[in-house]
């Protein structure tokens, strides 16, 4: 069933404080869990330099109740909610509806500055919108590029259109600068800030240390290996996916006495399915839930080494001292695989199971891997985002 574009009313703005009470109006659009972590720091630096009502967290309905929940790990919530998405709309739906919501949403609030972060379709809709008003955005995590428009899917052209069209490019590596610079994007626009996903990883180390374990680790004897499973990339969907699905049984089999696989499933049936078909039956393979913020990071913290093909998962692991085995063929995160931190496996079976058997039976291999720094960010890309939003005037009268 195509949703009813004619139905756009269907969700009320909040009273908005009266303008003149306001030094400045500034929009953080975002629609993912991944979005909502990352963006979390950011919002309470906004709010410590302006009041808090000037900041404004606009959730797109992507992925309505898991960008919910991650806000609410960090004590935060929409300010303004749209209508979630039904499930299975296509790619150019999708954008069609979130691009006509927000477009309503700028009509109402006008704010001075709009921000987006990384290379959702949120993102894109967010920096349209922002674009086709004349309302300058930032964009916060710009730069990264994997050289290939089709991996990932559609991210690699999402984050590449906003990089042109943004009026401030929040680059988290010096790398990503360069590559914002050879594309012909100015200096000016360009700010290296870090990875503010680094700082809420920092944020939350913070406030709860240790963090409260997990259902899924209890038990575990402290010499059985932990590794922390993800993968839920588009272009991954099918064949790459039951070739992962099938490494990871044989692997669990191999390793049945001395591992133990924690696999946060992502809630689309096209990703959990044959996850749970290839793995449901294995004791030492545990599918879960989408775990919170602080859960995910102390399964990170025990692991052995992380699986993964997050981008998130590439930036934190370094942080917590851990290597990465990227489910990938290219990595838009190259700084770790440079440093050797990060190894690229691709998807499929052998060369699955040869880079995990590598790090669970050779100690030494396991050591090279161990991250002594995080190429990503220091925990500080907040302050140096807000402080870049100020001089170009974002929180003037």
């Amino acid at each position: 069933m195509v949703p009813d574009l004619r139905a756009r009313r269907a969700w009320t703005l909040p009273h908005i404080p009266d303008p003149a009470l306001v030094l400045a109006r500034l929009l953080v659009v975002l629609g993912t869990r991944p979005e909502a972590i990352k963006l979390a720091p950011l919002v309470y630096e906004l709010r410590r330099r302006v009041p808090a009502e000037a900041v404004h967290i606009v959730a797109t309905g992507q992925h309505a109740e898991l960008a919910r929940r991650a806000l609410a790990a960090f004590d935060l919530q929409p300010d303004h909610e749209l209508p979630a998405l039904e499930h299975g709309l296509s790619l150019a739906r999708a954008t069609a509806m979130m691009l006509s919501r927000l477009d309503e949403v700028l009509v109402e609030l006008e704010p001075r500055w709009v921000l987006v972060q990384g290379d959702t379709t949120s993102a894109l809709a967010g920096g349209l919108a922002s674009f086709h008003r004349g309302i300058p955005f930032a964009h916060v995590e710009a730069g990264l590029r994997s050289g290939r428009l089709d991996q990932p899917f559609p991210e690699e052209a999402h984050r590449r259109l906003l990089d042109g069209i943004s009026d401030l490019l929040c680059a988290p590596t010096e790398r990503c600068r360069e590559h914002l610079e050879r594309e012909g994007l100015s200096r000016e626009r360009i700010a290296v800030t870090g990875n503010t996903g680094i700082d809420a990883l920092e944020w939350m180390r913070r406030r709860s240390t240790p963090w409260p374990e997990p259902a899924c680790l209890r038990g575990i004897a402290p010499q059985t290996n932990v590794v922390l499973v993800t993968a839920h990339r588009r272009e991954s969907w099918g064949l790459p996916l039951r070739a992962i699905g099938a490494a990871l049984r044989a692997l669990a089999i191999a390793h049945a006495r001395d591992s133990r696989w924690i696999l946060p499933l992502h809630p689309n049936p096209a990703v959990a399915a044959p996850l749970r078909a290839a793995l449901g039956d294995l004791a030492n393979v545990h599918l879960l839930a989408p775990l919170e913020p602080a859960e995910l990071w102390a399964c990170m913290a025990r692991a052995t080494f992380v699986l993964t093909d997050s981008g998130g998962l590439q930036e934190e692991a370094p942080s917590l001292g851990k290597p990465v085995l990227v489910l990938r063929s290219c990595t838009e995160r190259s700084e770790g695989v440079d440093l050797r931190i990060a190894e690229l496996v691709g998807t499929e079976v052998h060369s699955i199971t040869s880079a995990c058997d590598r790090l669970l039976r050779d100690p030494v291999a396991l050591q090279r891997m161990r991250p002594q720094r995080n190429p990503y960010g220091d925990g500080r890309a907040a302050e140096r985002i807000a402080e870049a939003l100020e001089a170009r005037g974002a929180f003037a009268r």
